[in-house]
């Protein structure tokens, strides 16, 4: 259970800590510069998202495997798969110039935001429960903090973006869902 919290406070805090507190942030990375603050970033987050990975896969085979704070929907899996759809052409739009990011605001957020939701509708095991609610949390906080402060993409939109956008996202999703799913966690999407 330590690997699940420790996971969620690796990711989760320097997600927050930027998000809550901008002024500490562009202070430390000031003392840092920009690359050691990006780096010790990432670090924290790979080493967080490592860390929730390790506690679903302990918590599928030990004996709580069967831990579980509630039973899914029946149609949860297939709201999971049209929201991790959805979700996975938003992130693919936020690195773009198109339309999608224009309209959507947020897209890097609202798409991670839509696929923690998926997965809370598909599956109510403790360490699913708690990491992607914690993702969840981090998105939604990042919208309202972001669209507060005015944080909206300024960009001539290019249909260009939203075509790589799209096809980009429906690749992302067909691996996970169809090669990650089945053969790394042993859990098939469908069926």
């Amino acid at each position: 259970m330590w690997k699940l919290w420790l996971g969620v406070l690796l990711f989760a805090g320097p997600h927050l800590f930027s998000t809550l507190m901008p002024a500490a942030r562009n202070s430390l990375k000031a003392r840092l510069g920009e690359v050691p603050f990006r780096v010790v970033y990432a670090l924290a987050s790979v080493a967080g998202v490592v860390l929730l990975a390790l506690a679903y896969l302990d918590g599928r085979a030990g004996p709580n495997s069967l831990d579980s704070f509630y039973d899914p929907p029946a149609a949860g899996r297939h709201i999971n798969m049209l929201l991790s759809l959805i979700g996975f052409i938003l992130v693919a739009a936020s690195h773009g110039k198109g339309h999608i990011r224009s309209f959507v605001k947020h897209p890097m957020s609202l798409g991670m935001g839509l696929w923690s939701l998926g997965h809370l509708l598909a599956n109510g095991e403790k360490a699913v429960v708690v990491s992607f609610g914690m993702l969840l949390v981090v998105c939604v906080v990042d919208i309202i903090f972001s669209t507060a402060r005015g944080k909206v993409p300024t960009h001539e939109p290019r249909i260009r973006s939203d075509i790589v956008a799209v096809i980009a996202g429906v690749v992302v999703y067909a691996v996970l869902a169809f090669g990650f799913h089945p053969y790394i966690l042993n859990v098939p999407v469908a069926g």
